[in-house]
């Protein structure tokens, strides 16, 4: 794990501290279905050592359950969640994770665009229990604004204090779905930026699509694309860059 620990060792370490709270690494990632080289997505998933992975676009049709299992093993991980149960969200996790409960959500759907959906759960780690919620916005204005509203929702609906969210916007940070959740979440770039900002396209990133959240509670200690994750292998997983987040949760 020589090359995982160079890429990422700059943000803080998962860890459990004394008083219980968990220091965590959450990844977000759009994995456009595995459609590329998946050896190199799996590196790219392991270098960066995450607790959590909140996946979208997994594979959503043919033996998907096969390949997400495999993506997961890979990656030194084992599928929590999610899937094509959520329309492509997916939820992966480490050891380190206890599941309490998880569930996918269909949101409802426009005629003629894609169905979405919200891959759940609530997990503890150490002393912390909190909310996980991996989403895939619609490309259409009115409709993600929608599903945007639909995300607040389910994050007050799920019963813990704390809840992490991680996912491709299709919003930038100026976009009012992006500034909708950022009125009541915290956005973890802005709150505590930490490597690179812009998450579309690795050959050419030039906006932030893709993000993770936390609730108010919960302490950003760093947040953005990883700086140093081997470049071929960035460039040859998928189309987008990943967003990983090392955040503080209290304990319950």
């Amino acid at each position: 794990m020589a090359t995982s620990r160079t890429a990422t060792s700059t943000l803080p370490a998962s860890r459990t501290e004394p008083d219980g709270s968990a220091v965590i690494r959450v990844l977000s990632y759009n994995i456009r279905s595995m459609r590329d080289d998946r050896e190199a997505l799996a590196r790219v998933i392991a270098a960066c050592e995450p607790d959590l992975v909140l996946v979208q676009e997994a594979p959503r049709f043919f033996r998907w359950r096969k390949r997400a299992a495999w993506l997961a093993a890979h990656s030194g991980l084992v599928v929590l969640g999610g899937g094509a149960t959520a329309s492509g969200p997916l939820l992966l996790c480490s050891l380190r994770v206890t599941v309490e409960r998880t569930e996918d959500v269909l949101l409802p759907r426009t005629p003629g665009l894609h169905q979405r959906g919200f891959a759940t759960a609530v997990v503890r780690i150490g002393g912390a229990r909190f909310g996980v919620l991996s989403c895939h916005l619609s490309l259409q204005g009115e409709e993600r604004y929608a599903q945007g509203g639909m995300l607040l929702d389910r994050v007050g609906e799920m019963g813990v204090e704390h809840a992490v969210v991680g996912g491709d916007l299709n919003d930038r940070p100026d976009g009012r779905t992006f500034r909708r959740l950022a009125g009541e979440l915290q956005d973890c770039w802005a709150a505590k930026p930490w490597g690179g900002e812009f998450t579309s396209t690795p050959e050419d990133p030039h906006q932030r699509i893709d993000a993770v959240f936390a609730t108010p509670g919960i302490e950003v200690l760093g947040c953005g694309v990883p700086p140093d994750l081997p470049e071929a292998d960035v460039r040859a997983a998928t189309d987008h860059l990943p967003v990983l987040a090392a955040l503080r949760v209290p304990a319950a």
